[in-house]
């Protein structure tokens, strides 16, 4: 397939998270107010919607797109230009720069929690709300994208 299908959405840094999250957890499991479960936790659960989310909107995605080359009676060559909108416009690039800045974020509170001499609960809120938002950039990707070619196919 073309390149733009490398652009299909994709579990976002699953494995930055935990590489990220190895070291801070440790740093943190000795406050009683926040322990390494706490942490491990809010990873999972991000990461299991994240990964129960792409795997169904992408195969779902990837069925319309192929209903769309049917309807449109596309080769395989006009396929890859015809589709390419659906997976990569201006607002889809915007949505993947929220994710990049969002996990960039998320490693940086990894690396601050690794080298923090005194525990601080506070990272566990800010790490639950920018997986939260990452969570919820992503669906709301997948919504604008579903939105796209599903007027495509109505009309």
């Amino acid at each position: 397939m073309g390149s733009w299908l490398k652009h299909l959405p994709a579990i976002v840094g699953v494995q930055l998270l935990w590489a990220s999250f190895g070291v801070l957890t440790v740093a943190y499991a000795q406050n009683a107010s926040c322990v390494r479960d706490d942490f491990v936790a809010v990873v999972d659960q991000a990461a299991s919607t994240l990964r129960e989310l792409n795997q169904t909107s992408k195969a779902d995605f990837q069925k319309k797109l192929r209903e769309l080359k049917i309807k449109n009676k596309w080769s395989n060559e006009e396929y890859l230009k015809g589709a390419e909108p659906y997976v990569r416009d201006p607002k889809i690039i915007e949505f993947d720069a929220m994710s990049a800045k969002l996990l960039s974020e998320i490693a940086a509170l990894g690396q601050e929690g690794s080298e923090a001499t005194t525990l601080d609960c506070g990272v566990l809120a800010q790490l639950r709300a920018r997986m939260d938002v990452l969570v919820k950039t992503q669906k709301s990707k997948w919504a604008y994208m579903f939105e796209n070619i599903d007027k495509a196919l109505a009309q």
